[in-house]
């Protein structure tokens, strides 16, 4: 990983991507989602993540976040990884799931190539993390997370999208707590 996207400043906001491997369409259901959404509140009531925005995807997750003094951010996305990874292995084996064997497939053939894992790897390494230590930078970001689902046509309007932040920064009531930005008004309607 290049070290230009390195988390260098633990008290700095940081816009972080994580990406499940060859870009598999794993948060379709459900369930999948709802996983990531309680791994988040977890590690923001016990882990001290401060989570700014976010939006999950159908292969990826894109947050705004920090962390308090509990762990070192890094610390924490490592956790959050490798907790994610197993519980969504388990979802796939117990959960109906039609695409379970092409799924499990894919990430074993991906466990083979890292020594890392053993048996599955589901998140891509990495988690190319831009700080954002300015206004300008922590809005643009914040717009990008939450115009995702607008540009890929799931919803045209930002918050109407249940799995991202954008609702809160409306005012309404969203799947999990954020830290709003002082950047809200161009949210309020």
């Amino acid at each position: 990983m290049s070290h230009q996207y390195r988390v260098r400043n633990p008290e700095e906001v940081y816009f972080v991507t994580f990406t499940i491997v060859d870009w598999v369409d794993i948060f379709t259901r459900p369930a999948y989602k709802q996983l990531i959404i309680e791994s988040l509140n977890y590690c923001q009531q016990h882990k001290g993540l401060e989570v700014y925005g976010y939006c999950l995807m159908t292969n990826h997750l894109h947050l705004l976040i920090s962390a308090k003094h509990l762990a070192t951010l890094p610390d924490i996305i490592r956790d959050f990884k490798k907790h994610t990874s197993k519980e969504i292995i388990k979802l796939i084996q117990n959960e109906p799931e039609s695409r379970q064997d092409w799924i499990l497939y894919r990430f074993q053939y991906h466990a083979k190539y890292s020594n890392r894992v053993r048996n599955y790897k589901v998140w891509q390494d990495g988690y190319h993390g831009i700080a954002c230590d300015n206004t300008n930078m922590l809005s643009q970001k914040l717009d990008y997370i939450h115009n995702n689902p607008v540009k890929t046509g799931i919803v045209t309007i930002p918050e109407h999208y249940l799995y991202s932040s954008a609702a809160n920064y409306a005012g309404e009531d969203g799947l999990m707590e954020v830290i709003l930005l002082d950047l809200v008004s161009r949210y309020k309607r």
